[in-house]
């Protein structure tokens, strides 16, 4: 057994013993392995395929990501441009310590001086709690939780992991591009790319069941906050994504303005405090072995997934599992290591 045998086989037993389906893609130089492990899980029998549908939870950040560098590059907005002048005139936070408005820029980047979550959301979703804390947190709760959102240092000064900054940049896009964020991410996104089993839609045929500590969860919602964390999507359609930032977009696929978008999302914009780490638009980057790594990773209630690429040695991972993230992170400690390994020719 190479060394890739082992990691790819470290990440399925890294998801063990709740997952009933796990995914582990790669593309190294051209080639790609898709191995995918157990069924779809509860009471459908169907094994898991390459084209399995997995809830994406924080890795959707990456595709709103490209889709507000592509909206850029078409000059549709700016990365420049206040938040406030996507979004309708009544959405706006109620305080600041600063009159500098937050920037679109900085909700990619996780400076935007937002809360990691929004006022409210965790009194109203203590009834759904263990499965589903997002469910009821659509747009007029979004809109009544900027107005309680106090913005909590200068946005572009400091870093702090934020849901709702992200899923608030994605209800600008959406509000920009005048369609709901799913169909948005669809135009400009899945279609281009050929990402056909990816989108924000609970109904997939072939989707797995979500676990968390062996008990069946119903399909993740997350309807004011799309952008942060309601894609789904398979281990082949993420390899032709991760493929994309590799290569670009297929020749007649998306246009230049995509092509840039690709490559914008690459470029590093701040250094993570107490880290050598960089953050891009969305996505890390980490220097090792004399490479690039991008990477990020995302969980829901009842799935996990890592994605990682590097340019250099032409190399992608996505792992997914249907049960829900660890304490200890095992699995996608397991997915950055199989891409590790690969890139550097494992």
């Amino acid at each position: 057994m190479n060394e890739l045998d082992r990691a790819a086989r470290a990440a399925v037993r890294a998801a063990e013993p709740y997952a009933t389906a796990v995914t582990v893609a790669v593309l190294h130089q051209g080639r790609e392995q898709v191995r995918c492990s157990g069924h779809l899980g509860h009471e459908r029998s169907a094994p898991c395929t390459p084209d399995t549908v997995f809830e994406l939870g924080s890795v959707s950040k990456t595709f709103t990501a490209l889709l507000l560098a592509g909206m850029a590059a078409g000059g549709e907005l700016a990365l420049a441009d206040p938040v406030q002048s996507h979004l309708p005139p009544d959405w706006r936070p109620a305080t600041a310590r600063s009159t500098e408005p937050i920037r679109l820029l900085h909700l990619a980047t996780h400076t935007s001086g937002l809360p990691r979550l929004p006022p409210g959301l965790l009194a109203s979703a203590v009834p759904n709690w263990a499965g589903n804390p997002y469910a009821a947190f659509g747009d007029d709760r979004l809109r009544t939780a900027l107005a309680r959102t106090t913005v909590r240092f200068r946005p572009g000064t400091r870093y702090r992991y934020s849901n709702y900054g992200v899923g608030l940049l994605g209800r600008a896009l959406a509000e920009t591009g005048g369609l709901p964020y799913g169909q948005l991410l669809a135009e400009r996104v899945c279609r281009p790319l050929e990402l056909t089993a990816t989108g924000c839609s609970p109904d997939a045929p072939d989707r797995a069941i979500g676990y968390r500590r062996g008990r069946a969860l119903p399909p993740w919602s997350i309807p004011g906050l799309p952008g942060a964390g309601a894609v789904r999507s398979s281990g082949a359609d993420l390899l032709r994504f991760l493929r994309a930032h590799l290569d670009g977009p297929r020749p007649g696929c998306g246009g230049s303005a995509l092509k840039e978008a690709l490559d914008e999302v690459q470029r590093a914009r701040l250094r993570r405090p107490h880290s050598s780490d960089e953050l891009c638009l969305v996505w890390n980057r980490r220097h090792s072995g004399g490479r690039d790594l991008y990477f990020h990773t995302g969980g829901t209630r009842g799935f996990t997934a890592f994605v990682g690429f590097s340019p250099e040695s032409a190399t992608a991972v996505a792992a997914l599992a249907n049960t829900g993230p660890t304490l200890d992170g095992r699995f996608v400690q397991a997915g950055y290591e199989l891409l590790r390994t690969v890139a550097r020719g494992g």
